[in-house]
């Protein structure tokens, strides 16, 4: 028999999971998970996990909650270990204990993980504290939108109207017109300071600063919808003082980042800890050599070169791998290194080597004339790169006598997965800027979109650096931003300012 595990995932942005929740996610056989579920939270999930969606959003049902229970109940009996996700916190109007419950009558074994709670955390992204020292000393938290087959509310709304400082609504948004009416009839000053929050925590959070007596109107003039909150109390004057995630310098910006999977989370977490919502559309990916015979071959005859040169962490990671694979270490290069930049020289650094020449302006041509002192006639360079690359470098040392050997280690291929939904941001204009950091990610994406490319004329095109940024004018593509410091702290710090 298996066990499930009913987690909270909070209420959208994935720094607020768990260490506990992540941990289980890493182990689970199956994850059952709702709407409110952000993908980066998923990625957590093993390899192999059995992904089943059943998320709801109002009038519409991906599955019922019965149907719910029996899955959960179904792969514990296949001897699986389960991992439901929920927004939220599983026992804050999450339906955790109504699955408890079931699992509890078929004799399997559950455990709950709690999680941050919208009622609190989206009142706090918007700068809204439910309570505050001699303004408000209670608060309630109420459904919104309360089970049909009730019948008649069981609300105590005469109390709730006058007993209590602070008021979160959950899923109340479309019973705001019913929510606003009981309370004003039950004593609740129509004056009284409310805010509508939608989709908090996230980068495309929305807030809607009201009182009880507009709310209803103000909501159906802004188009409000689910999922959001609706707080009601004198705290909400306070989020003029204490608003600070809406305030951050990209907030409201919409970025692309291109870059391959594996590696935008770095640009990612940058750009959104500076506001902006940022999506994840990776133009290439990055895959092995067709064969590792040539940089195999180049390892085992490490002793016959006196320069070994990178020019991205990438070529690090995959010659660091293949030298592992060989039963070596870094202990095997006893022969000087070159980094094309810091990010590289960090790379290196973390596998127990400090780089012994770094330029101070990161080009290939920079690199190149830092070298050229050091360089004598005959000396031989491994150079384990990307198989599709400018050949300055390589060539440059050969004019100063150096024998290079040029090795793929790592190739790009197109990722085109992404290519409708690119198509349709980008027709519904619902993108401010794309980010390139190396030309495969310009030639991919471009090649991928080429009928509709000139959807990309009304966006702004950021870039790591100049050969990038030649890259995009050669296909047409004027960026309008270029990092000065040619890394990813640059770029960030470049889009910072425009």
């Amino acid at each position: 028999m298996g066990k499930v595990y009913l987690i909270g995932a909070g209420p959208g942005d994935p720094g607020l999971l768990g260490l506990k929740a992540k941990k289980i996610l890493e182990t689970a056989d199956a994850v059952v998970y709702d709407r409110l579920a952000d993908p980066r939270i998923l990625s957590f999930a093993k390899e192999g996990a059995e992904m089943i969606y059943v998320g709801k959003k109002s009038a519409i049902h991906v599955m019922k909650q019965g149907d719910i229970n029996r899955l959960l109940v179904k792969l514990a009996k296949e001897g699986k270990t389960v991992a439901r996700l929920k927004g939220g916190d599983p026992f804050v109007f999450g339906r955790g204990g109504e699955e408890a419950l079931e699992l509890l009558d078929a004799g399997i074994d559950f455990d709950f993980i709690p999680g941050v709670t919208s009622a609190i955390a989206v009142a706090e992204y918007a700068g809204i504290p439910v309570t505050h020292r001699n303004m408000a000393t209670s608060f309630a938290v109420i459904m919104g939108h309360e089970y049909p087959a009730k019948g008649n509310s069981s609300i105590n709304w005469k109390g709730l109207a006058t007993s209590v400082d602070t008021m979160i609504f959950l899923m109340g948004v479309e019973n705001i017109e019913k929510i606003t009416a009981e309370l004003i009839k039950n004593g609740r000053s129509a004056d009284c300071p409310a805010a509508l929050i939608r989709w908090g925590t996230r980068p495309n959070q929305e807030t809607l600063v009201t009182t009880v007596g507009s709310a209803a109107a103000d909501a159906k003039k802004h188009d409000f919808k689910p999922p959001a909150i609706f707080i009601a109390g004198d705290v909400v004057k306070l989020r003029d003082k204490l608003r600070w995630f809406d305030k951050r310098p990209l907030f409201g910006k919409t970025i692309v980042v291109t870059r391959a999977m594996e590696q935008s989370g770095t640009l990612t977490e940058k750009l959104e800890d500076l506001g902006a919502h940022v999506i994840e559309i990776p133009a290439i990916k990055i895959v092995p050599p067709e064969s590792y015979g040539p940089l195999d071959n180049a390892i085992n005859n490490l002793k016959s070169y006196k320069w070994l040169i990178f020019t991205s962490a990438n070529g690090v990671k995959h010659f660091f791998s293949r030298l592992y694979d060989a039963g070596l270490d870094s202990r095997a290069l006893k022969i000087k290194a070159a980094a094309i930049g810091a990010g590289t020289a960090r790379a290196l650094k973390q596998r127990g080597i400090i780089a012994d020449i770094v330029p101070k302006i990161y080009k290939a041509e920079e690199l190149a004339e830092a070298l050229a002192p050091y360089i004598k006639k005959g000396d031989k360079i491994l150079l384990p790169r990307i198989l599709e690359a400018r050949e300055v470098l390589p060539d440059t040392l050969r004019s100063l006598g150096a024998e290079v050997d040029v090795v793929p280690a790592y190739r790009t291929v197109s990722d085109s997965m992404w290519k409708e939904n690119l198509i349709k941001l980008l027709e519904a204009k619902k993108i401010d800027m794309v980010t390139f950091t190396s030309s495969s990610t310009v030639t991919n994406l471009l090649n991928a979109i080429d009928d509709k490319k000139e959807l990309l004329k009304d966006v702004k095109i950021a870039v790591i650096g100049p050969v990038t940024a030649a890259t995009c004018r050669k296909l047409e593509l004027t960026p309008a931003v270029m990092a000065e410091d040619y890394t990813i702290d640059g770029l960030v710090s470049a889009i910072n300012k425009e």
